[in-house]
């Protein structure tokens, strides 16, 4: 099967109600639903997103040219009026953020396998929350393409700090987000 036969397989792929599936270079990931503090997160993030400029898609599949993968990340952070009205797929070019909530199964896709797969794709800004490393990665300034793709910029920050997101011109309170003590 080439690289279109398996996305365009993707797109018609029936999945059980509370698993989510992912194409990430050309591996199908399933993952079941998240926990209550990942659900927080998410949408305390969202909550610091300003509504009135930017639109914020939780799950959305995100349309990557460059890659055999269709992400969905936690949140889609996209100007008012970039992108579809409808579809499946928001196209990779339309976005301003994506950001990805860490769990104990996903980390590694979140930190690595994500990050060069955003990085190729151009995105400008990847924010990963890690509710058990109680801190939050801003990766800016995307270059370079597959698995060498990767951001020039790094900022981190630790819950209690005010997490400042220039591009949207934004900061997000970190205060009162929930921590998960894993095993």
């Amino acid at each position: 099967m080439n690289d279109r036969q398996l996305i365009e397989f993707f797109g018609t792929l029936d999945v059980p109600e509370g698993i989510r599936a992912e194409l990430l270079r050309g591996d199908v990931v399933m993952t079941r639903s998240p926990d209550v503090v990942h659900n927080c997160t998410v949408a305390d993030v969202q909550d610091g997103v300003p509504r009135s400029r930017w639109r914020r898609l939780q799950r959305q599949y995100v349309e990557m040219h460059r890659e055999t993968s269709e992400p969905v990340p936690d949140i889609v952070v996209l100007e008012r009026g970039a992108g579809l009205d409808s579809g499946r797929l928001v196209p990779v070019e339309a976005v301003t953020m994506l950001v990805e909530v860490v769990s104990r199964a996903s980390a590694h896709r979140d930190y690595v396998t994500k990050r060069s797969i955003y990085a190729g794709a151009g995105v400008p800004v990847y924010l990963i929350v890690d509710p058990a490393a109680t801190a939050c990665r801003v990766l800016t300034e995307p270059y370079g393409s597959g698995e060498r793709a990767d951001y020039r910029c790094q900022r981190d920050w630790r819950y209690g700090e005010t997490l400042h997101l220039p591009v949207l011109d934004t900061g997000i309170d970190t205060r009162e987000f929930r921590t998960v003590q894993e095993p």
